[in-house]
């Protein structure tokens, strides 16, 4: 079986794919924009087509010879136009699809009424009309889920990190709302076996466990955490109070924060009772799937967080872009006897628990300012404490580049009027520091060098520090599975 996964440095996606690679007699081949942005084990297990949905000539390629093509792509990022992005994205797999004689795509959308729907969640009701429009002509399983229960879900981030932080806490009207929540485990479980699952025609299939109001998802969380939570309700918290509110507890975005809070207005609940009719499992328990969660933030074994998407930053901040950046803060040091791979983990081990060595309350200053502007802020952390791969977050950074033993190029996604890098690589016996700046017209350079006093102690700590780490202490290594 020829099974095409697109999506796959998402949330789902990544492990989707390792589950895939554990069945038998399958040929998978992964769409992405950028091979680079797959770790060598992967590249050579799998096959590999480079495309989006918006280049023709690659999309066909990618679908060539394929039976089963799973669609896990969504536009979210893109801003404002995102919806019609969707739609558009979705017609042009279809059609693709239907030409190159792919036999089923599956398809994993959200739980929800499109009459009471956001904007976000109509989005992945429309993608879903779209796909399943040509029933004579190919077979669509519309998978739809609620909020999905696992490490790294931006749905689950929001729930442990408020259960955590917050001993009382004051919620809008929304917590009374009607969810059906299921673990990762089980949505991936159902999207493997949609592949071999014998029935005919078009199938929305409906996938949830237990139904509970969200006041009953946080409490029953708190309960498995061995936490005693109060929660109490009031009228007056608007969507956006409830965003700010959001994004200064949790590691989300604004923007992710508004679109999540619009979608609780409205319950997502189980609407049909095909997966009990065509599947033989049932997902497991709430408290299981928090269970298992846990364990794996615990054992740092995390396979996939909702932010790995590498999206269109592969096509817009590669490195051409750095050789046109103005403004450079260069800082050159010698190993002075500490080897490439000790420097190499140092750097690497930057941001999240560990912070930034060296004045981390600038950091941190620096991210709540990006929080009341709207962005990550550090709260997002990353996620693995000493493994990094290319599409990895790192605070309000991006992994871009990435160089066993040498290199590590981050992009920032901070608010910033223009765009910045920060690079480390090692040269011979010498380690290379340096910040890349692109201003946005005059209000870049005045940021870049109002900031420079800052720059000037933080920087030059940093590579110091990088290296004092990598001579002195012992950095741990990844545990195995």
């Amino acid at each position: 079986m020829h099974i095409l996964l697109t999506g796959a440095n998402g949330y789902i996606g990544r492990r989707l794919k390792q589950a895939l690679l554990s069945v038998p007699d399958i040929s998978l081949r992964l769409m992405v924009r950028n091979a680079k942005s797959l770790d060598l084990t992967t590249t050579q297990r799998c096959e590999i087509a480079e495309a989006t949905t918006f280049d023709a000539v690659a999309l066909r390629h990618a679908l060539s010879g394929i039976d089963i093509a799973y669609y896990l792509i969504h536009s979210l990022a893109a801003g404002a136009e995102y919806r019609e992005k969707d739609k558009t994205s979705a017609r042009l797999f279809l059609e693709a699809a239907i030409n190159a004689g792919v036999k089923r795509i599956i398809y994993l959308g959200g739980l929800g009424d499109k009459a009471h729907a956001s904007e976000h969640l109509l989005s992945r009701i429309e993608t879903g009309e779209v796909l399943s429009s040509r029933p004579d002509q190919i077979q669509t399983l519309w998978i739809r889920a609620g909020v999905i229960i696992g490490s790294g879900s931006a749905s689950f981030e929001i729930i442990r990190n408020l259960t955590q932080k917050l001993p009382i806490m004051i919620t809008p009207r929304w917590v009374e709302t009607m969810a059906q929540p299921i673990g990762v485990d089980d949505v991936v479980r159902y999207l493997v076996n949609s592949a071999t699952l014998e029935v005919s025609g078009n199938q929305m299939i409906d996938i949830g466990a237990d139904a509970m109001t969200y006041r009953e998802l946080m409490l029953r969380t708190a309960s498995v955490m061995g936490l005693k939570r109060k929660i109490i309700p009031v009228p007056v918290m608007t969507p956006t109070l409830s965003s700010y509110w959001l994004i200064f507890f949790t590691s989300v975005p604004y923007v992710v924060a508004r679109e999540l809070i619009e979608g609780l207005s409205s319950p997502v609940i189980v609407q049909n009772s095909r997966a009990k009719e065509l599947f033989s499992f049932q997902p497991m328990s709430y408290e299981a799937s928090v269970r298992r969660a846990l364990d794996e933030i615990e054992s740092r074994q995390v396979v996939s967080r909702w932010s790995d998407s590498g999206g269109e930053i592969w096509e817009k901040h590669r490195q051409g872009d750095i050789a046109n950046a103005l403004l450079i803060d260069r800082r050159r040091a010698p190993l002075n006897g500490a080897t490439a791979a000790a420097v190499y983990r140092s750097f690497t081990m930057l941001g999240g628990d560990s912070g930034w060595f060296s004045y981390d309350w600038l950091w941190g200053m620096r991210g709540f300012i990006d929080k009341l502007l709207g962005g990550f802020g550090r709260n997002r952390g990353r996620r693995d404490a000493c493994d990094l791969r290319i599409g990895d977050c790192l605070d309000f950074w991006k992994v871009v580049e990435l160089e066993p033993d040498r290199r590590l190029l981050l992009f920032a996604q901070m608010k910033l009027p223009g765009k910045a890098w920060l690079e480390f690589m090692i040269d011979g016996d010498e380690l290379i520091q340096t910040a890349y700046f692109y201003p946005d017209g005059i209000a870049g350079r005045l940021y870049w060098y109002a900031m420079l006093p800052a720059h000037f102690f933080v920087f030059r700590d940093l590579i110091t520090k990088v290296l004092s780490r990598a001579r002195t202490e012992t950095i741990p290594h990844k545990p195995e599975k």
